[in-house]
């Protein structure tokens, strides 16, 4: 469940977004600079928002309390792959993996096994983009953000990768919520989907 009733600025509007729905996988879709971003980053505490979350039985913002990033159990994948450059990625996918078994099955998932070796540098836009997933999915989080997540991925890759994620977020309850202009990614990994319009979410 995810539950959110946040104040917030987005670009120079002030706007107020308000979402109460049982499921734990969502959609949020419109233009560009309507405020899709600005929204995950309010979730993760990265922007300065008022107001309520809660992501299952954990309340991270209201009026008494602001839970700091470090300490939401949210992971945040952006649009731009931020990986350690000086790290194979093995290494960047060990920030998050508590244990070895469980890199190797993610690694197998997101089809980054034969990449184990390799620095960023040496990666494509699409392999770095699965890095960054990777990382986030070891990290055990209870929501997870997905900006673009598929952006730089073959069209042959993103339905297989979609709904292994899709799985996987399933069988260990962690929420998602998804900003995407994709369909296909929308209806592979959303039960739900919203458009952010003029400063609110609406039923789409």
């Amino acid at each position: 469940m995810i539950r959110f009733d946040l104040q917030l600025r987005i670009g120079t509007r002030d706007a107020r977004l308000t979402l109460d729905v049982p499921a734990t996988r969502l959609a949020v879709v419109g233009p560009s600079g309507s405020g899709k971003t600005t929204l995950l980053r309010a979730l993760a505490g990265l922007h300065a928002a008022t107001g309520h979350v809660q992501v299952g039985d954990e309340v991270w913002l209201d009026e008494r309390r602001n839970v700091p990033t470090h300490q939401r159990r949210a992971a945040w994948v952006p649009q731009d792959a931020l990986l350690f450059p000086h790290l194979d990625v093995r290494a960047n996918l060990l920030f998050g993996a508590p244990n070895d078994d469980e890199l190797r099955e993610v690694a197998e998932l997101l089809a980054l096994t034969s990449l184990l070796d390799r620095r960023p540098r040496h990666l494509s836009g699409g392999e770095r983009q699965r890095v960054a997933l990777g990382r986030a999915v070891l990290a055990r989080p209870k929501l997870l953000l997905l900006d673009e997540p598929f952006a730089a991925l073959p069209a042959s890759q993103r339905l297989a990768l979609a709904e292994g994620l899709r799985a996987r977020c399933d069988a260990r309850g962690v929420a998602v919520v998804l900003a995407s202009h994709d369909r296909d990614d929308v209806r592979a990994l959303a039960e739900v989907r919203y458009g952010l319009e003029d400063g609110r979410l609406v039923g789409a």
